[in-house]
């Protein structure tokens, strides 16, 4: 958890703490590949070291995977959902052709598995064949108003295209797993940060096509970048909240810097009960934040013993 996650987690539990919300933490852990031996348990410890709770949880999406099978059945037997065996390769040479500045992360998918005609598959009877699962889109906006940007905008067709309901290693994706979950869990507002305000478009598509009834509301906050303008990561440095424990640093350094990011004035130690008492959501900053050099010294000037 570096310190990008934990604002966003922190104004996630303020919201909550002010507006009378249950906060849920679940572990979405079922990108089994990048998951560390230890992170999770290590993530609970930072935010209690935080001072941050929650209501219910952890749930850990790997534990049970029958309601996401359920869901991909669903689609597939109303025609909505279909197997796709093209490769990356060819899936990114073929977004290449049509769009050579594509995102290399997120690129278009061309339909070159979509049926022409929609008719119901059985999941279930396709088990043992190497194909990921792709969910039909329409060539329309979808628009919605987020708790914090305003209204948005966007055609996931023209985007992202057929997106991936299940990978194929038969897994669910990300897209699905958070939407079934969301509405199995009574989940009515999601606050993260925008890199997934694209997403959202995708999820609501699901909920429309899954027939979950209404969404939750959605926040999307602006990152932390570095200073290169990309988002936190090991070229940044150790950005880790853990790093910074084991320097030394308080965690009302750490809150510090992190109110400081989501409109609290200048930084200054602070709890994390003080943040809820102070936080407002319409103070918060439209930019990015950036993590600078500076910041990183004057977390580590608070170290004991300094």
């Amino acid at each position: 958890m570096h310190l990008g996650n934990a604002r966003t987690f922190l104004v996630n539990w303020a919201l909550a703490r002010q507006r009378g919300w249950r906060v849920l933490l679940r572990i979405e852990d079922l990108d089994g590949p990048r998951i560390k031996a230890g992170a999770v348990d290590q993530a609970i410890r930072t935010l209690r070291w935080l001072g941050l709770d929650w209501d219910a949880g952890p749930v850990h999406q790997s534990h049970d995977l029958q309601p996401y099978q359920a869901a991909l059945q669903a689609l597939a037997q109303a025609g909505k959902a279909y197997p796709c065996r093209c490769t990356r390769a060819e899936i990114a040479a073929a977004a290449a052709l049509s769009a050579p500045h594509a995102d290399a992360h997120d690129v278009r998918y061309s339909g070159a598995c979509r049926p022409r005609r929609t008719a119901p598959i059985d999941f279930q009877q396709t088990a043992g064949v190497r194909a990921a699962w792709r969910v039909r889109t329409p060539d329309a906006a979808v628009r919605f108003v987020d708790g914090f940007r305003g209204e948005v905008s966007h055609n996931v067709q023209q985007s992202v295209g057929d997106f991936v309901v299940a990978t194929k290693a038969g897994l669910p994706s990300y897209q699905l797993a958070v939407v079934v979950d969301d509405a199995r869990q009574g989940v009515t507002h999601v606050v993260r940060g925008d890199d997934l305000l694209t997403s959202t478009p995708r999820q609501l598509l699901l909920y429309d096509r899954l027939g979950l009834g209404d969404p939750p509301g959605y926040f999307h906050l602006p990152m932390v970048l570095g200073e290169d303008g990309r988002r936190l990561a090991k070229r940044h440095g150790d950005t880790r909240v853990d790093y910074y424990r084991r320097r030394g640093i308080s965690p009302q350094r750490v809150l510090g810097l992190l109110a400081e990011w989501s409109g609290l004035g200048p930084r200054q130690p602070m709890t994390a009960s003080e943040f809820c008492r102070q936080f407002e959501l319409g103070r918060a900053p439209a930019d990015p934040s950036v993590f600078k050099p500076e910041d990183d010294a004057w977390l580590l000037a608070g170290a004991r013993g300094s």
